[in-house]
């Protein structure tokens, strides 16, 4: 009987949900955007990945309230959600105080995904060396619409570094995982991109000009590599470079306080290009 119960109250958990994830897509579909504009977004995903980045944020376990507050998102909905989260075991629930947690499946789920991720795995440990050799933050990037998404971040071992995370979204035209990804396309194609796209000024030193942003990816090519200075995060300079792997296109960044590598930028330079032609040639099927 018992049982019974309780599989009901998970159907009527799992209705609710759907329903609210139904009126989500709905409102997202009365305002559909042209092809030029960006897709729209799917508020219930949103909502969902806002729920674990709210715990990530907090590092506690947290409330209901606190987590809808935190979440930003509507008590009724953090609640469905919740519900089913509880229900496919990725929550649980405390009761002195009553509050909520993350379990460890969502690590395992995604430990299991990266295991037999088709590049990183064999990728990581050479980028590990790159790190250790340079001494500095070693990201690896690939193109995502017109932005970079960070695939692999291995940070320096030293006290002042530049930190980022993976899954970080940068611009194309100011980071220099981005300058080596538009320096990866034919010059009609990337002077093309830089007439149509936006390029506002993250930094005072991001170059906002097309034709002079186009002349400077150009010149680095012929060196072979990319480079930032300061253009997306001040006092903080890059080096990059692209490589192909089975017809994709990634690119590798090497980044430090400007202190350091504007001193040491030719020899990072000289690593760089080393690991990205061993990759491309070890990598390849």
């Amino acid at each position: 009987m018992r049982s019974n119960i309780l599989l009901k109250k998970e159907f009527v958990q799992n209705i609710e949900f759907k329903k609210i994830i139904s009126q989500d897509l709905e409102s997202s579909a009365m305002s559909l955007p042209t092809p030029a504009q960006k897709p729209a977004t799917v508020v219930g995903i949103e909502r969902l990945l806002d729920i674990f980045e709210a715990f990530q944020l907090s590092q506690r376990p947290l409330s209901l309230t606190d987590l809808a507050e935190a979440a930003n998102i509507p008590k009724s909905t953090c609640h469905a959600i919740v519900a089913t989260l509880s229900s496919r075991g990725y929550l649980y629930s405390l009761s002195r105080p009553r509050a909520l947690y993350p379990t460890k499946r969502m690590y395992d789920v995604a430990l299991d995904i990266l295991k037999k991720d088709p590049f990183l795995e064999r990728a990581t440990p050479l980028l590990e060396r790159l790190r250790d050799t340079s001494r500095e933050t070693v990201i690896l990037g690939k193109r995502q619409g017109d932005s970079v998404v960070y695939l692999q971040v291995i940070e320096s071992l030293q006290s002042i570094r530049y930190s980022a995370k993976t899954g970080d979204i940068k611009p194309m035209h100011s980071s220099s995982i981005g300058k080596a990804l538009l320096g990866s396309l034919k010059e009609t194609e990337l002077r093309h991109w830089l007439a149509e796209k936006p390029l506002p000024a993250i930094t005072s030193s991001t170059i906002t000009d097309p034709e002079k942003l186009a002349d400077d990816i150009l010149q680095s090519r012929q060196l072979g590599y990319f480079q930032t200075r300061g253009e997306n995060v001040s006092d903080v300079w890059a080096v990059s470079a692209f490589l192909k792997v089975d017809k994709e296109t990634f690119a590798i960044a090497i980044a430090g306080p400007k202190h350091r590598m504007e001193a040491s930028l030719p020899e990072c330079a000289h690593l760089l290009v080393a690991t990205c032609s061993f990759l491309s040639h070890t990598l390849c099927r």
